[in-house]
This record gives structure tokens, sequence and C-alpha cells, in this order.
């Protein structure tokens, strides 16, 4: 966990961890505009707004080792929105579980870094996803082993705000909170956009911290492109007994890219060369 020091009843990040993991997602978008320009296809919005998220867990919170994927011992991660698959595979391969140049072999014929995560393909991928609303009923049974098993790893799950129009992640929700699972922490990427447009006009989840509240979950609501934040959040989730834990985090889709932020449109369109080098020059 982060170097930290307590100040005003606050934790306060180490300063040059904090710069550090901020270059770090810096690296990560630029991979993703990268993949999704070789591939000429993908999703590179929602890949972007969760860049912050996932930098912070790969290379500061999560236990994991990737000369040993299968690790009993590891905290797990599902990417329950399956289809920013480019962000986990630049997370996964800066993280040394694969070589860095096969990121640009995103959704070629027998890659394995196929459109959406397989699990049965490239090490570090917990869970096959991309049908949107599994991903945290999966992210519950790990938790639920883990307790069979007498271990002690977490099990974090990425969700999209347009995903949890979906029913299942409700029945899921209900679980969740019923077996007491507080080694289960959650995210929300709470950008607002989904493939067909504003998620509050094809169908609103508002309140959403007071729906997860009314589910029996801990919820904290945050800015999710800020550093200190997002590792403020886990430290205060990992420390609440006999709840899971929602973590809302407020983001921008299509982060980092001032032509594609806020714009639905990128949802799931890839950049064409010049807009990769465009992306790449607001990313340097």
């Amino acid at each position: 966990m982060p170097v930290k020091f307590f100040v005003q009843g606050v934790f306060k990040m180490d300063g040059e961890k904090i710069k550090r993991l901020e270059e770090k997602a810096r690296e990560i978008r630029r991979h993703i505009i990268r993949m999704t320009g070789a591939a000429g296809s993908g999703h590179p919005g929602g890949s972007l707004s969760s860049a912050d998220i996932v930098t912070a867990l790969y290379f500061e919170v999560m236990r994991i080792d990737p000369k040993n994927p299968r690790w009993p011992g590891r905290d797990r991660f599902v990417l329950s929105k399956g289809h920013a698959a480019p962000l986990l595979y630049a997370a996964l391969a800066e993280r040394g579980f694969f070589p860095v140049e096969d990121l640009l072999t995103l959704r070629r014929l027998g890659s394995p870094l196929q459109g959406h995560p397989d699990m049965k393909k490239l090490p570090g991928v917990e869970m096959s996803t991309g049908s949107l609303g599994q991903g945290l009923a999966c992210a519950n049974g790990m938790a639920l082993a883990a307790r069979l098993d007498g271990r002690d790893y977490r099990v974090y799950v990425l969700l999209g705000d347009g995903e949890i129009q979906e029913g299942m992640v409700w029945e899921a929700a209900m679980a969740a909170a019923h077996y007491r699972l507080d080694n289960v922490t959650a995210f929300l990427d709470h950008n607002g956009l989904q493939i067909d447009g504003p998620v509050a006009r094809v169908m609103s989840v508002e309140p959403v911290a007071e729906k997860w509240r009314a589910f029996g979950w801990d919820v904290q609501v945050i800015d999710g492109h800020n550093m200190e934040e997002i590792l403020q959040s886990v430290e205060k989730a990992r420390a609440v007994r006999g709840k899971p834990q929602m973590i809302v985090a407020e983001t921008v889709k299509g982060k980092g890219v001032s032509f594609m932020e806020n714009m639905v449109e990128w949802h799931g369109v890839a950049p064409k060369p010049d807009e990769v080098e465009r992306a790449l020059a607001e990313l340097a």
C-alpha cells in the first residue's frame, strides 16, 4: 500500500508515488490509443475514463505476481465492462504479464488480445467478460471462495454506469450484502454515457449512491481521475467490515484526449491515423 501520513483526519499519499502513478496512467492511455488505432476498432472512450482507477489497482493496491498469475493468494480484478478490454490489456502488459509489444495485436486473428477479455487465452485475466451485467456475480463467487478456503484476498470489480441498467447487477448486489462480502470492492465508472447516448436519457440509474446504500453496501463517491482520492477510497473500503463496498467514481468518457472527452461517438469507434497522432501529442 502507498506511503502515507496522517493530517486532519485523512490519509495523505506520498507525492512522488502519486506522480509516478499519474504518469503510468498516461502511459496506459497512450497504449489504448495506439492499440485501438492499429486495430481500427475497439472501445477507447470507456477505457480512457477508467484508466486512473485501473492504474491505481494494478500498480499500487492489488497483491499480484505476474510471474505466477494463478497464485492462490492473489487479489482478483474483474472487468465487468468487458468492452474496456484495451485498458485491461495495457495494464497487464505494463505490469509484466506479457510483452508490451503484443498490445498492437489487439483484435487480430489468432491474437489472445480479443475484443473482450478471455480468461483462457491471456494470463492475468480473471474472468471472461463482455456480456454486460455478469461481472459482479462472478466477483461474488470469488469472494465466497476466499471465505471457504480461508484466504484473505480481495476482489475488485469495475462496472459501467450503463451496465448497471442490467437486472443481474442488482441480484448480485443483494447477494453480496446478504452474504456480508466485505472482501468485495466495486468501482462504478460513472461517466454518464453509453453506446446509445446519455445514460440519463436511455434509462436513468440515478440516484446511484442512494441505491447502492439501500442494497446494503458501504458507498463512497469520489473523483475518478484524482489518484489520491482513488487510493484513499480503497484504504477506507478495506477498513469496512460486514459490507461490500461501492466506490462511485465520477469520470469523463474519453478522459485525457480533448476531442474524445464527453463525446458518446468515441464509445466504440477507433481513432484514425491522424487522430492517433493528435491524441498521443496531447498525452505526451
